[in-house]
């Protein structure tokens, strides 16, 4: 009975963490929402007050006393948790040349190995139990990558093959997996996303190698998240829906354009998807080196002696 189950989301104050709580609030589960402190008053905002079944708590997924101490406690009172709900990501724009090895590893402690360390935390109390359900929120970043989101494309595709082999890890207890996989969803999520050092500077310089590549791709990206019908909402009832699954699959697309990549990944010979894919970036013709390009650039060495 859903009375009787604990569901615990992460990165529960915005987006789609933040539809799936509304939708959850007074369903009957007890859940704990749990968000970076300094996002926590975005709940009162949103009408999410604590209640009997309604807990609140702040966690840094990447801080590992944050981690035990929400679990501790739900242990303590409300017997573990039986819904984990990996929502909590960050997103960097940057191609591969731009990720210095520090911004490698935020995007991975918060994308793959904190969430991953969640689900190791929790699976104790899951196999005791003999049931349990672990959604995370992948995305199709995870089966597709796009230029000037490798590191972002990297941790998703990470998630992708960790849960795999978690799904049969965990079947013999009854512990169900799974991958809910949105693609482009109107939200502010591209007004969130994260620069390097390098990314930035190639965006706004325009004798940079990579420069086409950051112009053309933030509006072609924020374009398609505004023009899609998906939005947090619509998400969250996949999530919802796949919760009360009796055998949810592993993977389940969340939006019209997940399962239209996921069937031309099927269907589409690899050399020819790949081909296609590239043909379909924007304005792509002008990305790389530009001597016509360069040559409108003022001379560097003029200005300096002024």
């Amino acid at each position: 009975m859903e009375s009787e189950k604990t569901v615990l989301i992460t990165g529960a104050s915005t987006g789609i963490g933040l539809a799936t709580a509304r939708a959850l609030c007074g369903t009957g589960y007890r859940v704990i929402l749990t968000a970076r402190r300094s996002s926590l008053p975005r709940f009162a905002a949103r009408g999410i007050e604590e209640s009997v079944h309604v807990r609140i708590r702040p966690l840094d997924v990447t801080k590992p006393e944050e981690r035990l101490a929400v679990l501790a406690e739900a242990e303590r009172d409300w017997g573990g948790i039986d819904v984990l709900i990996n929502n909590a990501g960050v997103s960097y724009r940057a191609v591969v040349e731009h990720v210095a090895e520090d911004e490698r590893l935020a995007q991975m402690n918060v994308n793959f190995r904190s969430p991953m360390e969640m689900i190791r935390l929790v699976l104790p109390s899951m196999r005791a139990k003999r049931a349990g359900r672990i959604l995370t929120i992948s995305s199709v970043g995870g089966m597709m990558a796009m230029p000037t989101m490798a590191a972002y494309s990297a941790s998703k595709f990470a998630l992708e093959g960790a849960h795999e082999a978690l799904w049969y890890e965990v079947r013999p207890w009854g512990i169900r997996v799974t991958l809910v996989q949105p693609g482009f969803v109107d939200s502010d999520g591209f007004q969130k996303v994260r620069y390097t050092a390098e990314s930035d500077r190639s965006e706004h310089e325009l004798a940079e190698p990579y420069h086409e590549h950051y112009v053309n791709m933030s509006p072609f990206i924020a374009k398609l998240m505004r023009m899609s019908m998906a939005t947090p909402d619509s998400v969250a009832r996949v999530v919802i829906k796949t919760i009360r699954r009796r055998r949810p699959p592993l993977r389940v697309p969340a939006t019209m354009d997940a399962r239209v990549f996921a069937l031309l990944r099927r269907i589409v010979p690899r050399s020819m998807y790949h081909w296609l894919l590239y043909r379909m970036l924007p304005n792509v013709r002008t990305w790389g080196p530009s001597e016509e390009r360069i040559s409108l650039l003022p001379n560097r060495a003029d200005d300096g002696e002024r």
